[in-house]
């Protein structure tokens, strides 16, 4: 779920001088690409007016997608993939303006890579209540003003049903394979149960069938960390004097989706009780490394991303349910039809094995019979995004299947 990551693998651990001027100054209210910003490699389907499952509609929806190779000529190459909390539609280029990141799966997308573009074409959408271009929170609504907290709730079926729209779109109507980690794992599920003829395989990574209590109780203590900042305004932000934005709020609501992110052996092996200034942190004015890097974190992650829309895409999380409305989640399982690879991490602490185990003995296409492949990992959670050899052989071996 912590998307952009790669970076943080340096051996020390410590927040370097370069990166503290990175996060220096004030952010804006918002972190969100707006209207007139660079569109960089952006390409935008424009959707029509979308109802949510809520009964709610948006005008004029559209959705951000990037792509990358090229589409053959009988339209079956086409690998679909979808981010996670945090991500976008960028997968592997350099940040450039109106990109304020480098792509979150580098080692996976690419020619000559395990998704190799010069094979396949790749469709990568940026979801339905993002904040990188797509319809959410930060669009401007009818009347002139941001949708902010009146966008609709949003859920996970209501985002896979946007990208269907996208699909249609760019006209295809069978993908050769729909992949997604975290969040991204949700939506390939309910792709799945939604559209069965529609995609030949799919990789569910380090995701699972129905948002656990635990989980759920994660993510509400976000939300609030949000919505108890003066600055939030109950959403209402974006034109806030001085860009006085709920920073705060959001940097607190990423340090501690951070913590779930890393494993605990992670954590201490790379920190220890090491602090980052010269002053010991027992005797006054010094910080324990670890808190300078959750710090930094989360002010950087304010410079990119908007508060009102990870409200709707955590709340998103919690809602999904693959069972809701379908007898339940073994019987949703059990509906697909298409080839799967289960892909779970030994050290993942918010989406733990036991959840991909669920999954993987009810899917009838499971490519290894009833159980998931676990990868080991001292990353946690951010291992699918770290581990590329290692997740990258397996989604070689589904595409081979």
């Amino acid at each position: 779920m912590d998307w952009q990551t790669n970076e943080d693998t340096v051996p020390s651990g410590f927040i370097t001088e370069a990166q503290i001027r990175s996060v220096l100054g004030k952010p804006p209210a918002s972190g969100a690409w707006r209207e007139g910003d660079p569109v960089a490699r952006r390409r935008f389907a424009e959707i029509g007016d979308f109802t949510f499952a809520s009964g709610e509609t948006v005008p004029r929806a559209r959705i951000a997608y990037e792509t990358y190779g090229e589409l053959s000529p009988g339209r079956d190459n086409a690998i679909l993939v979808f981010h996670a909390l945090t991500g976008d539609a960028n997968l592997n280029h350099p940040a450039e303006p109106g990109q304020p990141t480098d792509g979150w799966w580098p080692g996976l997308v690419g020619p000559g890579l395990p998704i190799d573009t010069d094979r396949w074409f790749v469709v990568a959408p940026n979801m339905l209540g993002g904040c990188q271009g797509s319809t959410g929170p930060s669009s401007i609504a009818p009347d002139g003003a941001e949708w902010g907290a009146r966008f609709p709730f949003t859920t996970i079926g209501d985002q896979v049903r946007a990208h269907h729209a996208l699909a249609e779109e760019l006209g295809i109507d069978r993908w050769y394979a729909v992949v997604g980690g975290s969040m991204g794992g949700m939506q390939v599920l309910e792709w799945a149960v939604q559209y069965p003829g529609e995609t030949e395989r799919i990789a569910v990574i380090a995701a699972p069938a129905i948002s656990s209590a635990d989980q759920i109780a994660l993510n509400s203590v976000q939300i609030q960390a949000i919505r108890a900042d003066p600055a939030f305004h109950g959403g209402d932000y974006y034109d806030a004097p001085d860009g006085e934005g709920p920073h705060q709020g959001l940097a607190l609501a990423r340090r501690m989706a951070l913590l779930n992110y890393r494993s605990p052996s992670e954590l201490n092996d790379r920190f220890q009780r090491s602090w980052q200034s010269g002053l010991d942190p027992l005797g006054g004015g010094g910080r324990f490394a670890v808190e300078s890097y959750l710090d930094f974190h989360g002010n950087k992650f304010t410079r990119r991303f908007d508060a009102n829309t990870y409200i709707t895409l955590v709340e998103a999380m919690s809602s999904h349910d693959l069972g809701r409305g379908r007898a339940g989640v073994v019987a949703a399982l059990q509906s697909v039809t298409a080839k799967a690879l289960v892909l779970g991490i030994d050290s993942d602490r918010l989406f733990p094995v036991a959840d991909q185990e669920l999954i993987a003995e009810h899917l009838p296409g499971n490519i290894d019979g009833d159980r998931p492949v676990v990868i080991a990992s001292k990353f946690g959670h951010d291992g699918f995004l770290i581990e590329f050899d290692i997740v990258g052989r397996e989604i070689s071996r589904l595409l081979a299947t």
